[in-house]
């Protein structure tokens, strides 16, 4: 077995966040060195919660000496990297200037063909995939002697309770890898994730876990959700608690904000907004308020351990927001994980490559 000879694999994880996929991946069984992120508050939780060292830098001033030493003497080396998504989100389709984050790609690119690392994995919104720097980084790759598989999932497929639709990439220079069969994991609902959590109103939080803490609602907005059915939309509500906006027909295509999350199926894609009633259906499903930061994070699949502030650091709604939605969810990483276990071990099902399954 590879995998035995060689030693656990170690990672190097660009644009790290709070460390959802570094988590996953150690939770699968790799060992995560180091997490590089531009920024510095994702610190905490990347080194608390997996143990890695955390790097505050830019991509582009990282020099491939550097990368080379954060691996040390690895026999199975694997960079990992999830670029900032926004460039390539359908929600910045109608930009006509050219995103300076567009090239964060090609820095890990540049990296990834100047060390050469045994496994490279990739994870982005997908967006990317129909751009022109996607098809220079895979076939960049493939002129290196990576076997190149990527896809596009679902991650609710991968366990986690979410419908969020995410570009994969697993290459290997040691022989063919494909990604993992999703027909193996359980679909989560919202219920199954966070019913068991103890209730409490918006504007308050809960005293044994200070991310369990929901953001204040309006006189309005309270309202509202008071109005609002599991799975419905605003067009529920009494026509005098309608937004001016929603009734004019451009706002009758916007159904789902303000909307609540129905227990029986996955929640939403979890934004870096998730926190607000207003900004999606974010409601929770019996409560008069939106989701907790804490629920949110395990909408994500973060476990409900996982600490994102230190002891007696104070809530930021915005902060732990754009954390959390930004976040790879770990249990995709952990699949991803799996997926480079097994390859290295054999149990790969070759042949799989750059075929989209959602």
């Amino acid at each position: 077995m590879i995998e035995e000879k060689m030693g656990k694999p170690v990672v190097v994880d660009f644009f790290c966040g709070a460390g959802g996929l570094s988590y996953g991946l150690q939770s699968a069984g790799l060992k995560i060195a180091v997490g590089v992120d531009i920024d510095a508050s994702c610190q905490y939780a990347l080194e608390a919660n997996t143990g890695a060292k955390f790097v505050c830098a830019d991509v582009s001033q990282v020099k491939s000496k550097d990368v080379q030493s954060w691996f040390g003497g690895a026999s199975v080396r694997v960079m990992a990297g999830c670029a900032p998504c926004q460039p390539f989100s359908t929600y910045s389709q109608g930009r006509k200037t050219k995103d300076e984050r567009w090239n964060l790609l090609e820095e890990f690119q540049r990296l990834a063909l100047e060390v050469l690392p045994e496994i490279i994995t990739v994870e982005n919104v997908v967006g990317l995939a129909k751009q022109a720097v996607w098809e220079k980084f895979v076939t960049a790759l493939r002129r290196e002697n990576y076997y190149v598989s990527w896809r596009v999932v679902d991650c609710e497929k991968f366990g986690v309770p979410q419908t969020r639709k995410r570009l994969v990439l697993v290459a290997s220079r040691i022989g063919d890898i494909a990604l993992p069969d999703p027909q193996s994991f359980e679909v989560i609902s919202v219920k199954d994730a966070i019913a068991g959590l103890p209730k409490i109103d918006a504007g308050s939080r809960n005293s044994e876990d200070i991310m369990h803490s929901a953001a204040s609602l309006s006189d309005l907005n309270l309202m509202r959700i008071k109005h609002s059915k599991p799975g419905g939309t605003w067009r529920d509500w009494p026509e005098d608690l309608r937004a001016d906006c929603h009734r004019k027909d451009s706002g009758k295509t916007y159904p789902s904000v303000y909307g609540r999350m129905d227990w029986s199926k996955p929640a939403p894609t979890m934004t870096t907004q998730c926190y607000g009633f207003g900004n999606g259906r974010f409601g929770h499903p019996e409560q008069d308020r939106a989701i907790s930061l804490r629920e949110a994070a395990i909408i994500q699949s973060f476990p409900t351990t996982y600490k994102f502030i230190p002891e007696g650091g104070s809530i930021s709604f915005v902060h732990l927001g754009r954390l959390i939605g930004n976040a790879v969810p770990p249990k995709l990483g952990e699949a991803i994980g799996g997926c480079i276990l097994d390859h290295l071990n054999g149990k790969t099902n070759v042949g799989q490559t750059s075929l989209p399954f959602i």
